[in-house]
């Protein structure tokens, strides 16, 4: 990525949670070459203390890194305090870290398995956001939820995890009603088929690589995956340029929802 010619969110601390790899090192990368003080988490200690290093030496702007495992409230109250004790302020806090439990039928699921993602993928959205919004009312901060397209138009054998999208996606519009009266903007982002290492692990675990990746680019009327990076610009937008808008969501999905395709899933008859 090339350095920015301004710096759009210089000076600003940003909170970003599961933020070592994927999607999230997209948006603490991005934050940073803007000239954001960063503190992520996540819960790859040795990832994310490499991470540190290498975004610190690249600059202009400086991150730390905490280990937290966000299903845990203690840990996600530690990183906001790390931040408030190192920067004194937050500014924007992302949620983001999540997991995407493998494919399956209801069947297949127990209540404890859903449990996990929605102690994760919900409540660790809603714990950060808690301990976060003291902070980010006094500067007159915002939130950013990664949410998912999925939480909208279903994905098939991922009942819990498109259920837990769906509840950030209702919890963004509801928290950004109660936050309006701070001036504190709470939206979401929704992204469809990002090329990260979760998404080539499964390529890489299919019968066949290259069709499982030319199958997951053609799902895009764009015709390819997203970056992480495309990720972190969307952020960065709703962070430092979005001022009127609170409440809304963006697909980053290459028009993945649009158009119809053979979608039949009824069996034929015996």
């Amino acid at each position: 990525m090339a350095m920015p010619l301004a710096l759009r969110y210089k000076d600003k601390v940003v909170i970003v949670t599961g933020g070592a790899s994927g999607i999230g090192y997209g948006i603490v990368k991005t934050f940073v070459l803007n000239g954001s003080k960063v503190v992520f988490c996540d819960v790859q200690e040795s990832l994310g203390a490499a991470v540190e290093g290498e975004l610190n030496a690249m600059g202009p702007g400086v991150c730390k890194f905490v280990a937290c495992d966000v299903s845990k409230e203690d840990q996600v109250e530690n990183v906001i305090n790390t931040a408030v004790k190192n920067y004194s302020r937050i500014d924007c806090l992302v949620n983001n870290a999540g997991i995407h439990p493998p494919h399956k039928s209801i069947d297949g699921f127990s209540c404890e398995d859903f449990r996990r993602t929605f102690d994760i993928n919900v409540l660790g959205f809603f714990s950060a956001s808690k301990y976060a919004l003291p902070y980010l009312r006094k500067t007159q901060g915002n939130i950013i939820n990664n949410s998912s397209l999925v939480s909208y138009i279903g994905q098939p054998g991922a009942v819990t995890y498109a259920a837990s999208k769906g509840a950030i996606t209702s919890m963004t519009k509801a928290l950004a009603i109660d936050e309006a009266k701070y001036n504190v903007r709470v939206n979401s982002f929704a992204p469809g088929n990002i090329w990260t290492p979760l998404w080539e692990q499964a390529a890489l675990a299919s019968p066949d690589y290259h069709t499982c990746r030319k199958h997951g680019e053609d799902a895009q009327l764009i015709g390819r995956f997203g970056t992480v990076e495309e990720c972190g610009l969307v952020c960065l937008f709703l962070a430092a340029d979005a001022t009127f808008c609170t409440g809304i969501n963006i697909n980053v999905s290459g028009g993945a929802e649009l158009d119809y395709g053979n979608k039949n899933k009824v069996r034929p008859s015996e």
